[in-house]
């Protein structure tokens, strides 16, 4: 009975994840045509969430990757009483925490590596290192994280140089309309690509829980059920509108104009549709965030706040190993009060965190009706990368 009483706990406290994660990641597909007008706010994510929805269902090459690839299935099913269900558990904790602190400080960090970040850490604290499955970490997930930005900024910078020289003769007003209907369009397609990606990594999750619980054979495909369940939260947290992001992705980083937006949108589309094909558990933040820089080196002239990006960095290196830390101290806290009264106490704890930063977050509200306000802070000359690295 315990047992399943904390597998409920773990798949419900994953949807709780997967909600958060789109909130978390709604600047990655609207951001840009937030800023350059092409979207009223509420109809963006409105947009996105509903494209969320139908993305989810469209591939499982991740899910089965985070099922599989990355955690030792066996050691974890082998694990003494509800052990296995309380690390996942204690991973998610994790995850849920980085994801909310960066929402807090306006940071678009990976909602992605904090997840995974999260289990890892709990499962190393948990079972040692022999629960990790390493070569599918690097593989799946420390090599394409490296990749991802540097790729998507140099398509998006490519394709930004590519639209300016062919459109130069076009007049100015002219051109920015029909780049915001093609921003329509690509911001649309990332939206898609994103439900092909990140809901794939909470049905992962829960596939996981349920082997481990035995309420699932070893190597069988998610359930519907699940499939359901996870592209439902996704789609509602990418509803609510993780304004903070979204105003930094969309004003903190380049003053971008339509042009710009197409071209980093479908930057971004690309690489997360060849990543979801291939199985890989990318980073949409990082890709994103690699396009919107990359228009900004694409343009001639165009300027940058690389003091931004610099912090937004920081977070990305450090979202592994914190989400891990989290993810390692509950698991420490849950065994060391023991069975089910020491999962209670974390899941009290995680909501505790929850609530207190949502309360500091409404000290500075962003929303849909001030998102798009002026940015404070000097712009750089996107040339100057090399100096301010």
């Amino acid at each position: 009975m315990t047992a399943t009483i904390i597998l409920v706990l773990v798949v419900a406290t994953a949807l709780a994840f997967d909600f958060t994660n789109g909130f978390h990641d709604t600047g990655n597909a609207m951001a840009t045509s937030i800023a350059t007008g092409a979207l009223r706010p509420k109809v963006a994510v409105a947009l996105s969430a509903v494209l969320n929805l139908v993305g989810a269902f469209l591939s499982l090459a991740v899910a089965a990757a985070i099922a599989k690839d990355l955690i030792d299935q066996g050691t974890l099913t082998a694990a003494a009483g509800d052990k296995g269900l309380t690390l996942i558990f204690c991973g998610l904790v994790g995850g849920i925490t980085w994801n909310l602190l960066t929402w807090l400080l306006g940071l678009p960090s990976s909602s992605s590596h904090a997840l995974i970040g999260g289990i890892v850490g709990a499962v190393l604290a948990g079972v040692g290192t022999s629960g990790v499955l390493w070569t599918g970490v690097a593989s799946k997930v420390v090599i394409p994280a490296l990749m991802a930005p540097f790729i998507a900024g140099g398509v998006a910078a490519l394709g930004t140089w590519l639209i300016f020289k062919v459109t130069g003769g076009v007049r100015e007003g002219n051109r920015k309309e029909g780049f915001r209907w093609g921003q329509v369009a690509s911001a649309s397609l990332v939206s898609l690509a994103h439900g092909t990606n990140d809901a794939q990594k909470t049905m992962g999750v829960i596939t996981l829980a349920l082997v481990v619980s035995g309420s699932l054979a070893a190597g069988a495909t998610t359930p519907d059920w699940v499939i359901f369940s996870c592209a439902l939260a996704i789609a509602l947290g990418t509803y609510l509108g993780g304004w903070r992001i979204i105003r930094t992705l969309g004003k903190g980083l380049v003053e971008i104009e339509p042009a710009q937006g197409m071209a980093a949108e479908s930057s971004s589309a690309a690489v997360i549709l060849a990543s979801s094909h291939f199985g890989l558990s990318l980073s949409t933040t990082h890709v994103a965030t690699g396009s919107i820089l990359g228009t900004g080196v694409g343009k001639k002239g165009a300027q940058v706040r690389w003091g931004i990006a610099g912090r937004m960095v920081i977070a990305w290196i450090l979202t592994l190993p914190a989400a891990g830390l989290v993810g390692a101290i509950t698991y420490a806290v849950a065994a060391g009060i023991g069975g089910f009264a020491g999962t209670l106490v974390v899941f009290a704890i995680m909501v505790g965190l929850a609530g207190y930063m949502w309360v500091r977050s409404r000290r500075a509200p962003i929303g849909h009706d001030n998102v798009n306000d002026e940015w404070e802070g000097a712009l750089e000359p996107a040339a100057s990368v090399p100096a301010a690295v």
